[in-house]
């Protein structure tokens, strides 16, 4: 038989709570990325060289390295220095910094993009640094890059199978569980690529809302 449904619905409820753990991770993991890359974006804006080499250096550096070695890094190597994680704490910390470094590029460009007059208005007014960016830099540039951000938000929920090899339990470990104690890998398989294929466009479509209400709100 190439297809069980009494199977197929055996296993739907396991799969969708596998689910769950991959959503988690991945929306814990974004939030890291979004927050910590826009930190990396402004501080390798600093007029400070001490501030601005070494943070673009680290930035080079965990986006040049496979994200694989940096979750094995983070699980197995970390306890050598006297830090154990768990293994979900371990993946979805090594999803963070692993994006953020690519939403930190897109930040950039957004803060790039701002005229050089909103900078000097801001001096002008004597406003600090903290709230240039707060309350004028920040506004402006954060819409136009939503499209880009939504992007890396739907690669890294594609890239949370690799958690498997930590043992994590997500969608992609648990079929394979499921699959390795009846020998049928084609159910759990296919369910698998089905609830991405699903997450992602509920994603996509997620990211056009947000567009379209910044859009409005601009307008």
């Amino acid at each position: 038989m190439l297809w069980d449904w009494g199977y197929t619905w055996e296993i739907l409820p396991v799969l969708a709570g596998a689910a769950i753990v991959t959503i988690e991770a991945t929306l814990v993991g974004f939030v890291i990325a979004a927050l910590l890359g826009l930190a990396f974006a402004i501080l390798r804006m600093s007029p400070s060289a001490w501030v601005r080499l070494p943070v673009g250096g680290l930035v080079e550096f965990i986006r040049s390295t496979p994200l694989l070695i940096q979750i094995f890094f983070l699980f197995f190597v970390f306890p050598k220095f006297g830090v154990t994680l768990s293994a979900f704490t371990a993946g979805f910390l090594a999803l963070g910094l692993h994006y953020s470094t690519y939403c930190s590029e897109v930040y950039r460009a957004g803060l790039e993009n701002i005229p050089k007059g909103q900078w000097e208005a801001s001096i002008a007014l004597n406003l600090s640094p903290w709230v240039t960016f707060r309350d004028i830099i920040i506004p402006q540039a954060i819409p136009p890059v939503v499209p880009a951000l939504g992007n890396y938000l739907v690669a890294l929920f594609k890239e949370t199978p690799l958690l498997s090899a930590i043992a994590v339990l997500e969608l992609m470990q648990t079929a394979k569980i499921l699959g390795s104690e009846n020998f049928r890998y084609t159910e759990p398989m296919t369910l698998v690529g089905i609830f991405f294929l699903l997450l992602s466009l509920i994603s996509a479509a997620g990211i056009r809302q947000v567009e379209r209400w910044l859009k409005n709100r601009r307008g």
